[in-house]
């Protein structure tokens, strides 16, 4: 059945839309060639875009050329302005951006867990009030938050988790009550650097992937055919609670001690640097991160596993990241046996700085623990993932909104 006139000119006003969000600002020939519209066409959407005070004049393609033809579009990137959160145990920070994603302000606040949920949750609030001020931006058209624990599906909303500040339920609430114009939305971390790294990271060229986060905390993204899963409960992926061997008893309903968890958080893969006595720099990130990136600088690329290895000893930093890929891998194969994504990502802290050399050392235990093909690559944008994650899916919130659905 054919579209109706005004569900037509939404859908060519949204295409227009997303190609000068995908390349910057184009001439109306140049979306007539992008988009296969005809020159009428074309000049229509122009006209009711800029009506619509979402596209303008950005200036004109080449030196020499004057004119309609050259004049360059783009998208007004004032007309909203949106915020993003990462939200941590130990802190926040917070970013505010255009509506194409320019940052125009970032800041970091850590909260101490002994700062009581009332005066927490005050304190990055009023982060987020002042970042807003810095930014230029009299409101927040959409704020996206990433936190840890577990998103109600029906609700939207961050569920009680064991462990987690109260402070990260009651923030969502309050900035929905100081922010009354913004649409505010909660997605769980891992989530959002997994989208982060299909947009702008290692997993650009795929569709199905799993990130498994490995910082403080530990978790996995799943994303099945282009589409984030979260599972009947918003569970997908709680994998620090998945029982393997290597620990000393089991995880229970309400601790992931003895779950995978135990194996590759932060506080083990600490404890293992210091077993074969890897110390990081200090002060200048995360400790079980430092430790990584300082076995990696001084062992070197990986080498085979196993009765082929090369004769020698070893240096401590390379069995030390020899060992940290054995758990690892643990947790990879079980994963790879049960959805065969073909493709994993090392995310988080520890996986950036692992960065190729511990992703080959699981790579190649893999390719010993499971019959299915698998690629390991390591994150390309590390901790600041699920920020970026965040402010992605705010834009297209807000995107959303304003450029208007199809047939609305």
């Amino acid at each position: 059945m054919a579209a109706s006139p005004s569900t037509a000119r939404a859908i060519n006003d949204r295409l227009a839309l997303r190609l000068l969000q995908q390349e910057g600002p184009l001439t109306a020939g140049q979306l007539k060639q992008l988009t296969g519209l005809s020159r009428p066409t074309v000049a229509d959407l122009v006209e009711r875009l800029t009506a619509a005070g979402l596209i303008a004049v950005a200036g004109e393609a080449g030196e020499q050329r004057r004119g309609p033809n050259a004049k360059l579009y783009g998208i007004v990137a004032d007309r909203a302005h949106l915020a993003a959160l990462d939200v941590r145990t130990e802190g926040v920070t917070v970013v505010v951006s255009d509506l194409v994603g320019g940052v125009l302000a970032e800041a970091a606040l850590p909260i101490t867990g002994d700062a009581g949920t009332g005066p927490a949750v005050e304190q990055a609030v009023a982060l987020v009030e002042r970042t807003a001020k810095e930014a230029g931006a009299d409101r927040l058209h959409t704020v996206g938050i990433g936190a840890p624990g577990l998103i109600d599906p029906a609700s939207g909303e961050l569920r009680d988790s064991t462990g987690l500040p109260e402070w990260h339920r009651r923030l969502v609430a309050a900035l929905q009550e100081r922010l009354p114009e913004a649409r505010v939305s909660v997605e769980n971390e891992t989530n959002l650097a997994a989208l982060a790294e299909q947009r702008d990271g290692a997993a650009r060229d795929r569709d199905t992937f799993v990130l498994l986060w490995l910082g403080h905390g530990t978790g996995a993204a799943v994303i099945l055919d282009g589409t984030l899963r979260r599972g009947a409960s918003g569970g997908t992926g709680e994998i620090g609670f998945l029982p393997v061997p290597g620990t000393r008893g089991l995880p229970s309903a309400t601790d992931c001690g003895g779950g995978f968890h135990s194996l590759v958080g932060a506080a083990a893969v600490a404890e293992l640097a210091e077993e074969y006595g890897v110390v990081a720099e200090p002060g200048t990130e995360p400790p079980a991160a430092g430790a990584v990136r300082t076995a990696v600088a001084a062992a070197g690329p990986a080498s085979p596993s196993g009765p082929a290895s090369p004769p020698g000893p070893a240096s401590p930093e390379a069995r030390f990241l020899d060992a940290l890929a054995d758990r690892i891998a643990v947790g990879v194969a079980s994963v790879v046996a049960l959805l065969d994504p073909g493709h994993v990502v090392l995310g988080g802290e520890v996986g950036q700085a692992g960065g190729e050399a511990l992703a080959a050392r699981v790579r190649d235990r893999l390719a010993a623990l499971s019959p299915l093909p698998a690629d390991v690559r390591p994150s390309t944008l590390g901790g600041g993932a699920v920020l970026r994650g965040a402010l992605l899916t705010a834009r297209d919130q807000a995107q959303d909104e304003l450029f208007g659905a199809p047939g609305h």
